[in-house]
């Protein structure tokens, strides 16, 4: 195998690789390898501005006293709007890759994210109508995008066995951007300063991640425009399972990371000074734990590490009701951070999930070898679009339910026992679909341990 060319193409600009066979390991060791991290790491890079900038409402509501007049419902009606639109936009973005290229359409995707920057810039003070706070706020949704478009990419880059490590890292990477921003806000509310020096700070960062895009990246000729993968994904029932499962890990970790500073000002009183030494934490950890999860799903079988995962959530959840009862500041923000730790472990496994699912199917169709491989390729990059887009939905669901828990009780206690329940129904699901054996199961199993001695169906 020869090392792939990325000169321009001819009618096509920028980088193009016309050659890419990560599962040959000849081809990954001599050549894949290198590019294929060089991607991640500039991906990675984008990703985490786009999530810092999905994420700026849930800083800047702390910055918004009572001189913007502003209820605590406004604001979890704010955030939730923030979140759906970054939930939505994740479909478009995940088949702009194969419509611009990875490369090419990081550079756009980078460079969209001054929109909401710039006009956040312009309307952050008192005085401003809530609907235009409202309006600015959801154009900072399309942060929410670059997620999808970006595992898209990093998957067609990686081998199935490289996969969970590289898309957790990928994964972790972009959410590590949420206490990032959380952090350089308590920086800035600590020495005084206003919500517009952290727009200021932004600004300049964004374009540098498009510039870095510009020069380093690279597009796959092989990720076509498939309109058909996209309704075979749709069509196929596992894609709406995984992504109800990650509605119970990724639309956790995104909706209390908008939620948890909100949720210590109102029901615990804590000044936004306050707020920000303890919204960072559970954030950072549950995004540096995501690739560990991915890992782990590598070694264990994504569905083992998810179902254990789910049980440990709702244990979390649990020790979160406790102490919200008992009004417990400490108890509780333990209990937080841990649940937000566990959000990150199970995003890493679902994720690792996908791709594993759809070769298995291939398998159990009667594919083989780089067959097999492609199909897998072709349904798990079209289905991870719409598993994000669903899973951040969750997002949305959560700051809804703070919301009218809030207004109906005066406290979160309401909606944390809602979320115990959900994630005791995503147990059972995990369990049902892929790890109970139901007739049938070891010949498949057999048959993908052909092709791949890792693989099980039981084991994705």
């Amino acid at each position: 195998m020869t090392a792939p060319s990325t000169s321009p193409a001819a009618g096509r600009g920028g980088r193009w690789i016309d050659e890419w066979d990560p599962e040959d390991e000849t081809f990954w060791r001599e050549t894949g390898e290198k590019i294929a991290n060089r991607n991640l790491f500039f991906s990675v890079l984008s990703e985490h501005i786009g999530f810092s900038i999905w994420t700026l409402w849930s800083v800047l509501v702390l910055f918004m006293g009572p001189e913007y007049g502003l209820t605590p419902a406004d604001k979890f009606l704010l955030t939730s709007m923030v979140t759906l639109v970054g939930a939505v936009v994740r479909v478009p973005y995940t088949f702009a890759v194969a419509l611009f290229g990875g490369r090419n359409w990081t550079i756009v995707s980078a460079g969209l994210l001054l929109v909401p920057s710039v006009a956040a810039f312009v309307v952050m003070e008192p005085g401003t109508s809530f609907s235009t706070f409202l309006l600015v706020g959801m154009l900072a949704g399309i942060g929410g995008g670059n997620f999808a478009s970006s595992m898209t990419n990093i998957n067609a880059f990686f081998p199935l066995r490289k996969k969970g490590w590289a898309l957790g890292l990928n994964a972790g990477g972009g959410n590590i951007g949420v206490p990032v921003i959380q952090l350089v806000a308590l920086a800035i509310i600590g020495a005084s300063g206003g919500p517009r020096v952290l727009l200021g700070i932004y600004i300049p960062l964004i374009v540098v991640a498009a510039t870095l895009g510009a020069l380093y990246m690279d597009n796959l000729s092989k990720v076509k425009n498939d309109t058909g993968a996209a309704i075979d994904a749709a069509k196929d029932a596992h894609t709406w399972i995984m992504s109800f499962l990650y509605v119970g890990t990724f639309g956790s970790f995104i909706g209390y990371s908008f939620a948890f500073g909100q949720v210590l000002q109102n029901q615990f009183g804590r000044t936004p000074l306050q707020a920000a030494y303890l919204t960072f934490v559970g954030p950072l950890l549950g995004s540096l734990i995501r690739p560990v999860g991915g890992w782990l799903a590598d070694r264990y079988g994504g569905a083992r590490i998810t179902l254990w995962n789910f049980v440990a959530m709702a244990a979390a959840t649990g020790v979160v009701v406790l102490a919200s009862v008992q009004k417990s500041l400490p108890l509780f923000t333990v209990a937080f951070v841990a649940l937000f730790v566990l959000t990150g472990l199970g995003n890493g496994s679902t994720y690792k999930m996908i791709p594993g699912i759809f070769q298995a199917k291939a398998v159990a169709m009667g594919l083989r070898g780089e067959a097999a491989a492609a199909h897998g390729r072709r349904l798990s990059g079209a289905s991870m679009g719409l598993i994000g887009a669903v899973g951040a939905l969750g997002g949305v669901a959560i700051n809804l339910a703070f919301r009218q828990s809030f207004l109906s009780y005066g406290s979160g206690t309401g909606a944390f026992v809602a979320f115990l329940a959900f994630y005791a129904v995503c147990f059972a699901v995990t369990w049902a679909v892929y790890l109970r054996r139901p007739v049938g199961a070891a010949e498949r199993d057999e048959a993908a341990s052909e092709v791949n001695p890792q693989l099980s169906y039981a084991e994705v």
